[in-house]
């Protein structure tokens, strides 16, 4: 019961205090999961990442599911996507009730400016770290090249760029393709 209920603490401070979506809670997740509580290693968490991705749902609350299920069963997966639930139907339950008047005052929009700038912040942090650990070799990197300009330049949907990018890793891989 105590490792329920601290996977339910864990990613329900992680679902309080992560503005932004998936994205910006991968740099909490990682020092949550990783470095603090040591339920995955950096590596597992980029799986949990890549799977979380080509799966339904949103990013934090699958890779919740998973390392609650990895950490505790069925019942960690469930109280720790719980957790990251909860924070936000609270927070979203009560700003819509009260949408209409908060946007109306100026110190709302400062307010949502900075979050903005902090969450595009934290994306890119992500970024960064997330590719410290994938970009391993020289396949990866032109995979992630490829990946980008498709994303940026071409406007190609996310889910046939990691599709195909899953798809090519695993073509150059088993085709014994060194780095």
């Amino acid at each position: 019961m105590k490792k329920i209920w601290e996977l339910f603490k864990t990613f329900a401070k992680i679902g309080a205090f992560t503005f932004g979506g998936g994205y910006a809670m991968l740099s909490l997740l990682q020092r949550e999961i990783v470095d603090k509580h040591k339920w995955a290693t950096e590596e597992e968490l980029l799986d949990y990442y890549a799977i979380a991705q080509c799966t339904p749902g949103v990013i934090a609350i699958n890779t919740a599911t998973f390392v609650g299920a990895k950490r505790a069963g069925i019942a960690g997966g469930i109280c720790a996507t719980l957790g990251v639930l909860l924070p936000s139907i609270v927070i979203i339950t009560v700003i819509a009730a009260f949408i209409n008047h908060f946007l109306e005052y100026e110190i709302v929009q400062h307010i949502l400016g900075g979050i903005r700038v902090a969450v595009a912040v934290l994306i890119i942090n992500s970024v960064i770290t997330m590719s410290k650990k994938s970009v391993v070799d020289i396949i990866c990197a032109a995979i992630a090249v490829v990946s980008f300009v498709l994303s940026l330049v071409f406007s190609v949907s996310p889910i046939l760029i990691v599709i195909a990018a899953g798809a090519l890793g695993l073509i150059l891989r088993r085709g014994g393709a060194k780095s």
